[in-house]
């Protein structure tokens, strides 16, 4: 059987494109918050800025694949992997670009380049710890789907994304600070993180299944990845 829905809609709904939008931005903007580094209360710990905005956009990966399937989540996490990507060139440009004619200017001009200077090398580690990490996290929510026949959103959708933040984290932050941080630091700040993360998603839940249910009813549609390609770099744009 193909890939099978309990309702026929057809095209890119506008609830489906704000969802989209939701969720580049979430990728974008973590990635310019990645550099800021915070202490966790009083513990031994640090996490990324990025933690505050980035959960979010597994969430909505797990949205998309569960209501729309695997192939229109991957659709828009390519759309988050090229706008990261073209916001990182950007930024390295304007870091390239003349310093400023006025002295009072060039202070700003420095911090401006020392931050975003960082973003090239923290959004290439994203992109492909990105990559792996979304496609994981949708690929075990949309067989997880099929095999439970819809039942158990809740334990569907933390595994998913454990398994997507594990993939992540692992790939992110040792090509990220690899050289910046101790060995041991940056192990402790990926445990840290995928613990961080997996409660946020488990906090959350109550009002991520509701959404789930919400959006089914009114999109009309509550898809099954039966017999489809999983390859990542099909998608589907219909």
């Amino acid at each position: 059987m193909p890939d099978s829905q309990k309702s026929g809609q057809k095209g890119l709904s506008v609830v489906y494109v704000w969802l989209a939008v939701t969720f580049c931005v979430c990728l974008v903007t973590s990635n310019l918050f990645v550099p800021r580094l915070w202490q966790l209360g009083k513990l031994p710990l640090q996490l990324s800025g990025a933690v505050i905005i980035f959960p979010i956009s597994y969430i909505i990966n797990d949205l998309l694949t569960e209501v729309y399937g695997y192939r229109k989540a991957m659709l828009v996490i390519w759309m988050g992997f090229v706008l990261s990507a073209f916001v990182a060139v950007a930024a390295q440009l304007v870091s390239w670009l003349p310093a400023p004619l006025y002295p009072e200017n060039q202070e700003v001009a420095e911090s401006f380049n020392q931050l975003f200077g960082l973003i090239p090398r923290t959004t290439v580690a994203s992109l492909l710890a990105f990559l792996l990490g979304s496609q994981m996290n949708a690929w075990v929510m949309s067989k997880m789907k099929v095999a439970t026949k819809g039942k158990g959103f809740g334990g569907r959708a933390i595994l998913s994304s454990l398994v997507g933040e594990l993939s992540d984290s692992v790939i992110f932050y040792p090509l990220a600070f690899a050289g910046v941080m101790p060995a041991k630091a940056i192990l402790s700040i990926i445990l840290t993180q995928v613990a961080v993360k997996t409660l946020y998603e488990v906090l959350i839940l109550p009002l991520t299944a509701v959404i789930a249910r919400r959006l089914k009813k009114v999109e009309g549609i509550d898809t099954y990845d039966y017999n489809i390609s999983y390859n990542p770099f099909i998608t589907r744009w219909e």
